[in-house]
C-alpha cells in the first residue's frame, strides 16, 4: 500500500518535493491552473495532476483527500496556501503543510491559530534559507554541515586541493593516519557525479568530499587538510529583497553586516528595520562601488540578488578580491549542479531547503530525519533500529547492503561510533546512512 500524497503548486518547489518523493513509489498528485507546469511534470516525472485552483472544492474533492496521507501547499501565494491546506483538511487530509511569507506567522506563539484551523505545519523557504546561511558562516570552512544529535556526529563537506595531504591517496591507506579512527569518508562528488568510496578509490584534485566525525574531530579534519581556518567578522551582503532582509536580522547581531542594494526606498525600509546593519543604496553589479564599501576586508560575501546570474558572477569576483567565504542563492537547478566545479564555495536554494524540510516531516517512525546535499545525487537518512531487524544479527560487511549506499555513523546512547566492516548494529542504535536513489528501495527492504 503507497502512501497517497497531494502536493498543491507545480512551481519549483512543488516539482522537487514530488521528484524527491517519486524515488519511494509513492502515489503523488500535482494540483496546479498552469497547464505548462503540469505537463512538464508529467513528462519527467510519475504523477498523476490536476489541473484547476487548489482552493476550489471541486478540484479538491477529485483529489481524494480522505484517503491522502499528506497535502502540501506549496504555491507561491500565501493566501491560496492557506485556504488550500485549511479546506485539504476537512476534507479529510491526515496532515496538511503550508507554505507562508509573512515573518509574524512564524512566530512560535502564532502555531495555535494554525492549529485551530487544521493546519499541522507551516514553512517559510526564506526563513529556513536564512537559518541555513547562518549555520554556513558559523561553520565556514566547509561548504556544508549536517548535525546529528545535536551535533554528536556531522557530516561536512569540503574541497580539497592539490596542496592537500589526501591528494592523490588511496582510500584504504588512510587508516594508517590515527585520526582517521574519528573520521571518514562517506561520499565525494567527481565531474558532477557523486561517488560511494570503497577502499580503492583514490582521492584526486577538486574531488569535493564528504566526512564523517564525531564532534571533537571536525577541526582535525580542517588540520588534516591543511585548509586554513579563518574567523568571520565582516560579511557583504548584496540584495534587499526578503530574504536579504531575514539574512541580515540573523547575522547582524553576531557580525558588521554591510548591505548593498539598488532600490532606495527598500534601503529605507530595510533601515528602519534593521539595527546593525550597515545599508549602502548603490548598484551591486558594480565591482569598484563594492571595494569602496570594504569588500576586500570582508571575510564573507552572501549573494541574494533576484539574479541567479548575478549572484554567482559577484562570487566569483568577490573570491578574485581575496574573500574567504561566498555563498551565492541560484533559483536555477541546473546551477546547484556545477557549483562546486565553478568556484563558489556555497551555492543555496531556498526551494530545495525547503523541499529537504518537507521530506523530513514524512519520515515518520522509524526514519528519524533525511537531508538532501545540493548537487549531490545522495540523502542522508538517518534510521532506528527496531527489534525484530535481522540486521542485529551480522556484522555489516555480511549485511548485503547496496554499493550505492554506507552506513557512516551510529549514534548508541551517548556513545557515537563511525563503524567499520565488523561492526554489529543493536537494538535502538540510530544508524546514519548516506545512500544513491539506487539504494533506496533496498533499505527500505533492509531496514523495515
Amino acid at each position: 500500500m503507497g502512501m497517497n500524497i497531494v502536493i498543491a503548486g507545480a512551481g519549483d518547489m512543488g516539482y522537487h518535493l514530488a521528484e524527491q518523493l517519486s524515488y519511494e513509489n509513492k502515489d503523488i498528485t500535482l494540483i496546479d491552473v498552469d497547464k505548462d507546469a503540469l505537463d512538464n511534470a508529467a513528462s519527467h516525472l510519475d504523477v498523476m495532476t490536476i489541473m484547476g485552483d487548489a482552493t476550489s472544492l471541486e478540484i479538491l474533492n477529485s483529489a481524494n483527500l480522505k484517503d491522502t496521507h499528506m497535502f502540501m501547499a506549496v504555491t507561491t501565494s500565501e493566501k491560496t496556501n492557506i485556504v488550500a491546506a485549511t479546506l485539504a483538511k476537512q476534507l479529510g487530509a491526515k496532515r496538511v503543510i503550508a507554505r507562508v511569507r509573512n515573518h509574524d506567522y512564524l512566530a512560535p506563539e502564532h502555531e495555535i491559530y494554525f492549529k485551530n484551523i487544521g493546519i499541522d505545519n507551516i514553512i517559510s523557504p526564506t526563513m529556513l534559507c536564512s537559518g541555513e546561511i547562518y549555520r554556513m558562516i558559523k561553520n565556514s570552512a566547509f561548504t556544508e554541515v549536517f548535525e546529528f544529535e545535536g551535533g554528536k556526529l556531522n557530516i561536512v563537506g569540503i574541497t580539497l586541493d592539490q596542496y592537500s595531504p589526501l591528494f592523490n591517496k588511496k582510500i584504504s591507506d588512510m587508516k594508517d593516519i590515527p585520526l582517521f579512527g574519528d573520521i571518514r569518508i562517506v561520499a565525494l562528488v567527481r565531474d558532477q557525479i557523486t561517488i560511494i568510496p570503497r577502499g580503492n578509490t583514490i582521492i584526486r584534485s577538486n574531488d569535493h568530499v564528504f566526512f564523517i566525525s564525531n564532534k571533537k574531530a571536525v577541526e582535525s579534519i580542517i588540520e588534516l587538510l591543511g585548509q586554513r581556518k579563518v574567523t568571520i567578522k565582516n560579511i557583504m551582503i548584496i540584495g534587499g529583497d526578503d530574504m536579504a532582509y531575514a539574512t541580515a536580522l540573523k547575522l547582524e547581531e553576531e557580525f558588521r553586516v554591510t548591505l548593498v542594494h539598488r532600490d532606495k526606498e527598500r534601503c529605507k525600509w530595510l533601515s528602519e528595520r534593521l539595527n546593525n546593519t550597515l545599508i549602502i543604496n548603490g548598484d551591486y553589479k558594480n565591482i569598484e562601488l563594492l571595494i569602496e564599501e570594504g569588500l576586500e576586508q570582508m571575510e564573507a560575501f552572501i549573494s541574494l540578488t533576484e539574479s541567479s546570474e548575478t549572484n554567482i558572477i559577484t562570487s566569483l569576483s568577490a573570491k578574485n578580491h581575496g574573500v574567504y567565504k561566498t555563498i551565492a542563492h541560484v533559483d536555477t537547478r541546473e546551477y546547484i549542479h556545477i557549483s562546486h566545479s565553478i568556484g563558489v564555495d556555497s551555492l543555496i536554494n531556498k526551494k530545495l531547503v525547503a523541499a529537504n524540510q518537507i521530506t523530513r516531516f514524512l519520515k515518520k517512525g522509524k526514519v528519524e530525519s533525511v537531508s538532501g546535499i545540493y548537487g549531490v545525487d545522495a540523502e542522508i537518512i538517518q534510521y532506528v533500529i527496531t527489534k525484530g531487524n535481522r540486521l542485529t544479527k551480522k556484522p555489516l560487511k555480511e549485511l548485503h547492503f547496496p554499493d550505492s549506499a554506507i552506513v557512516a555513523g551510529v549514534i548508541r546512547g551517548e556513545e557515537v561510533f563511525i563503524p567499520d566492516g565488523d561492526f554489529i548494529l543493536q537494538v535502538e542504535d540510530k544508524a546514519i546512512v548516506l545512500a544513491l536513489p539506487a539504494a533506496k528501495a533496498l533499505l527500505e527492504k533492509l531496514l523495515h
